[in-house]
Order: structure tokens, then C-alpha cells, then sequence
């Protein structure tokens, strides 16, 4: 790894280098079975080589002969952010799977989930046994909510603390390498959720030694990260480094770029992109970066330059998810009032351009602009889905779409997405229409504990004062176990139902799609009351033509359209029955 100094311990033949970034400490000690006084290095660093430590040596660091900390670099806490960290030897693992270099974007469905409920179990390795589901399904992708270790036993990820560290209530480092390992077995990508925005509020000793780490400012969730600071972004680029080479993940998912307050110059999200592109070239692998970012920002995203060189392959595309939500279930509180009271005109931009707001007053931000122009960028850098972590879980009850929409009108709205050219992306159970909540869930404990429990209610008490008490308490237990999937469901008619429809829509898409994907461009959009006429070229001079009624009423169908071969419904005749979904490709 390059791009500055070192973070983390060093393994080698002769023993384990420990490097500490402290600026503002006097003096440190690594705290082994003795304490070992570490040489003050130019730039704030603090180094030592212990010659007899090595693999699973457990070590803390001394500050000024005061304070016992982690390292923050920590690849292991096998007793949570409060414990030792432990070294690893990340050559030690035996790859099976040598030969995967990853698939093309364009190929990419993804199934977002998270580690701890997804399983009875919770752990790296049972997701092992869920991935022939997964792959059989017609996944290509699985993502994980972020692992990074976070205080307590459960957690959705976006509290962590140790970057470097999966999860000790996951399993160790390797179980997560076998889990990436079985998932390159059956041809799934893995992507990993990663947050550059902030740390999470327990267990983050970093102000006590290195405060230059924090901006003034800062994010919702806490203090911003000061990505002008040489030392804390070669920590950030380091990191995206380590996921990707130690653990071979296909690719990252960064969380609330929109919150990082401080990128520097050049911007932290150009100097990871590039770091990740020199590494991919350099092994030849395919890897792919994703953003989260409120700001529609379509210059950061370039799906077709492989590898990348500054830029992303792709954004979640959460204007997708608004206006679905809008028109499947009529709510417009918050930011769901920028896509009323007409979703379907929302959805033919995004079909045809990428964005809804693109460099459009929001009623919701108060009038202001939100948003790139994003026609010109391919119809690949936007991931598209009906819901996610997010979605699901910051709602007060943690309640599904499953549970909201008409069942004709979800069916309706995964045909369209599954076989649209934007990645898909699916969250765990969606695939056979799972009812199961997904709360919002922590194990903070103390004054921490009170004030997430109180904020959480304080957040919805305007916009759904009618639940009250309902909402769940995210410290407790049960909150979190209400959240495991439940894979029983996958049996009973409506599960077996639904997860029949997704598995052959998907199967249209690998066999007779995904090949065309690779250079399909944007198109039009053409409304005709609630039908929708969508078309994006495609290579060999086709289109792919999307007929759809976006109503639970009869429509009639425009005239005079082409048809060419039929992908997925009956051909439409003179009306369209209530939510039809007709595709077809056909020559340009």
C-alpha cells in the first residue's frame, strides 16, 4: 500500500512494526505482556518493532503514560472497541477461488444485506449457506451493511469505529474472507458499505491523541472528518485498499459522500477512486465503486472507464425510490413531497435521464437547487431500487413496501426494474416479499443509550405522532431480533409466488439483457395519461422499449407504436388492463 505513511501493524519476519499517528502526544507505549516505548517519528508518528510479537499478538497503546487505547487501524477487536486489538496475518488465509477477477458492471443485481439478521445465526459464516439461494435467484451481487467494528453486539454498521476491523460478533477475519471466498464459488460479487463521513459516538478514542483527525464541523450522526489533513486521508485511502486487497471485495458503497464536510484538494473521493483503479489495474481485477450522495452529483460518476480513474461507476439512485413510494403508496411527508402529486412524470425523467432533480429547486430543501444535468451520463451509473436499509428502516415501525403497496402494483414496479438497463438492487427477503421489519437497532448502553432512545422518538413525532409508543426501542433486544429474516416465509404461497416472478425476471435479464447492457444508452420518455413509453438504445441499431400502465385502471394504449420481440408481457392491444408491464426489443 502507498499514499503516505503506514497506519496499522506491520507483520514481517522480523516481528510486527507498530506505527501510531498521535500528534498531539508527548510519548507513546505499545502495551504488550511489557511496554515498549515507541520512537518519535517526523509528522506526529510514533513507531516501534517488537521482534517477538506477531499473528495474534493483543496490544494496546499508552498514551503519555495515562490513557489505554486501540490502535484505530485495528484489523481485529476480539473484544470490542474497548479491548485489545489483535494482528493479523492476512497471508495466512488460503484463497480458493484464485482466479476470480470479478464481473462487469453491467452485469451487476445486487442483494443489500445485513450480517447480523440475516441469518439466525448472525454471522460471516452462515451467509455461506443463504448464497446458493442467492446466486439461484438470479443475484450477481450481494453488498454488506457496514461491518466495520461498532460498540456492543448488534448494530447497523453506520456507528463504526475500528475501519479496518470487521465485526467481532461476526466472526473472525478469515470466516469473513470464506464468505467472500464461497461468494466468488457461485460467480457473486461482494461489495462492502463503508463510511468516510464520520465515526461512530462510542468507543472512538481518536480526540485524544490525533484531534487533527476531526473538522470543526459537523455531519448528523457526529463529528466531520478533516480529509485536509495529508495523514487522515492517506488513512481513508488505505482503508478502501484494505478491503479490497486483504478480503477481495468487488467493490465499496460509500455511504453520505454529501456529508463529508472537508474533502481537501484534490477531493478525498477523487484520490480513493484512484488508488482503487491503480490497484485494479495492477491485478487485473474488476472493481467497482458506488456513492450514496444526496447532491445528485452526475460528474462523479463514469461507469465505462475501466478501471477507474477519479469517478465512480455508479450512484444510488434514491429519486427512483421516492417517486415508486409516492405513487405506490400516496405518502408525501418530508422529502417525499418533492414527487407529489405526480411520481409518473418523476419516473419518465429518471427513465430517460438519470436523475429526477437535476439542478432543480427542491420544495423540501426550501426552494433551493439540488442536482447535476445527468442525460449524458449512461443509463449504468444509476442503481435503482424499491427499497433498501434506509428506506425500510427510518420509518418509525422499520415496515416494508410489502406491507404498504397493493401487490399487482409491486409486481408491476419490479418488472420495470428488473428489467431496466440501471443496476437493480434489492434488499434481503424482498425477493419473495418478506413482511419482516427492519428497525433501527443499536447496543449502546448509559446516557449514549437515553439519547439515541429519545432522539429516535423526537424524529418522528411530528410526521407520525399516531404511533407513539409503537415505535420500536432501538437498544432493545427484541428490536433486533424482530429484524431477523424470516427464510420460512419462502415456502408459503405468496413468498413462493413472488420469489417465482423475481427469479424469472432476472433470468430474462441474464439471458436475452445484460449482454446489451454494455453500451446502452439513455433514451425517451413519452406519457400518454398513466401509460408510460420508455425506450434506450442499445448497440446494432435496437431499442429496448418499455410499454407500461402506471394505474390500477384500464388505460388505452397509444397508437401507433412498434413492437418488436416480446421480453416480458402480452402484447398490448387496444387497452392496457390495470399495472401491464410490456417489454420488448426492436429494431431502432
Amino acid at each position: 500500500m502507498t499514499q503516505g505513511a503506514r497506519f496499522g501493524p506491520h507483520l514481517s519476519s522480523n516481528g510486527v512494526t507498530f506505527r501510531l499517528w498521535a500528534p498531539a502526544a508527548k510519548r507513546v507505549e505499545v502495551m504488550l505482556d511489557r511496554a515498549c516505548a515507541m520512537t518519535a517519528l517526523p509528522g506526529g508518528w510514533f513507531a516501534v518493532n517488537v521482534p517477538d510479537a506477531g499473528a495474534g499478538t493483543r496490544y494496546k497503546y499508552l498514551i503519555n503514560g495515562e490513557t489505554a487505547v486501540p490502535d484505530p487501524a485495528s484489523h481485529f477487536q476480539p473484544e470490542d472497541v474497548a479491548g485489545p486489538s489483535e494482528v493479523v496475518d492476512h497471508q495466512q488465509f488460503e484463497w480458493e477461488n484464485v482466479r476470480w477477477h470479478g464481473r462487469p458492471w453491467h452485469e451487476a443485481v445486487i442483494l443489500e444485506l445485513h450480517v447480523g439478521t440475516f441469518t439466525p445465526e448472525g454471522t460471516f459464516r452462515s451467509v455461506i449457506d443463504k448464497l446458493d439461494h442467492v446466486a439461484q435467484t438470479g443475484f450477481t451481487a450481494i453488498e454488506l451493511m457496514p461491518i466495520a467494528d461498532f460498540a456492543g453486539r448488534r448494530n447497523w454498521g453506520y456507528d463504526g469505529v475500528f475501519l479496518f476491523a470487521p465485526d467481532s460478533s461476526y466472526g473472525r477475519p478469515d470466516d469473513l474472507k470464506s464468505l467472500i471466498d464461497a461468494a466468488h464459488a457461485r460467480g457473486l460479487m461482494v461489495f462492502l458499505d463503508v463510511v468516510y463521513n464520520h465515526f461512530g459516538p462510542e468507543g472512538n478514542y481518536l480526540g485524544v491523541y490525533s484531534p487533527a483527525f476531526f473538522a470543526a464541523a459537523h455531519t448528523p450522526w457526529g463529528s466531520a472528518i478533516d480529509y485536509r489533513i495529508e495523514q487522515v486521508r492517506a488513512f481513508a485511502i488505505q482503508n478502501a485498499l484494505h478491503w479490497v486487497e486483504h478480503y477481495r471485495f468487488d467493490g465499496l458503497r460509500l455511504d453520505a459522500i454529501h456529508a463529508i464536510v472537508e474533502p481537501g484538494e484534490p477531493s478525498i473521493l477523487l484520490e480513493i477512486s484512484a488508488a482503487v483503479g491503480r490497484f485494479a489495474a495492477e491485478t487485473g481485477r474488476m472493481i467497482h465503486l458506488v456513492l450514496e450522495n444526496d447532491d445528485n452529483r452526475a460528474s462523479l460518476l463514469d461507469p465505462e472507464t475501466d478501471p477507474p480513474r477519479g469517478k465512480y461507476r455508479a450512484q444510488w439512485n434514491d429519486d427512483y425510490h421516492h417517486a415508486w413510494h409516492v405513487l405506490l403508496t400516496r405518502e408525501h411527508h418530508g422529502y417525499y413531497q418533492d414527487y407529489n402529486p405526480d411520481p409518473s412524470a418523476h419516473l419518465a425523467r429518471i427513465l430517460s435521464s438519470g436523475f429526477a432533480y437535476q439542478d432543480d429547486p427542491s420544495v423540501h430543501r426550501g426552494g433551493r437547487a439540488r442536482g447535476e444535468i445527468s442525460v449524458r451520463n449512461s443509463p449504468l451509473s444509476f442503481v435503482d431500487f424499491l427499497q433498501n436499509h434506509d428506506q425500510i428502516g427510518n420509518r418509525p415501525l422499520g415496515d416494508r413496501i410489502t406491507t404498504l403497496a397493493d401487490e399487482a402494483a409491486l409486481a408491476a414496479a419490479l418488472a420495470m426494474m428488473l428489467l431496466a438497463p440501471m443496476p437493480a438492487l434489492m434488499f434481503m427477503g424482498e425477493e419473495w416479499g418478506s413482511t419482516r421489519p427492519f428497525p433501527f437497532f443499536c447496543d449502546f448502553h448509559g446516557s449514549l443509550a437515553e439519547a439515541v432512545r429519545n432522539g429516535r422518538r423526537s424524529e418522528f413525532k411530528a410526521a407520525y405522532a399516531q404511533f407513539g409508543e409503537r415505535i420500536p426501542d432501538p437498544l432493545s433486544e427484541q428490536t433486533f431480533r424482530s429484524a431477523a429474516l424470516d427464510w420460512d416465509t419462502r415456502s408459503t404461497p405468496n413468498g413462493a409466488k413472488r420469489l417465482a416472478l423475481v427469479r424469472e425476471l432476472l433470468g430474462i435479464r441474464r439471458r436475452d439483457l445484460a449482454p446489451e447492457f454494455a453500451q446502452v444508452k439513455f433514451g425517451s420518455a413519452r406519457r400518454h395519461g398513466s401509460v408510460l413509453h420508455v425506450s434506450w438504445p442499445l448497440a446494432g441499431n435496437k431499442d429496448l422499449v418499455l410499454l407500461v400502465n402506471l394505474s390500477g385502471e384500464v388505460a388505452q394504449c397509444p397508437a401507433p407504436l412498434q413492437w418488436g420481440r416480446p421480453l416480458w408481457g402480452s402484447t398490448p392491444g387496444k387497452q392496457l388492463s390495470p399495472w401491464a408491464v410490456f417489454w420488448s426489443i426492436g429494431e431502432s
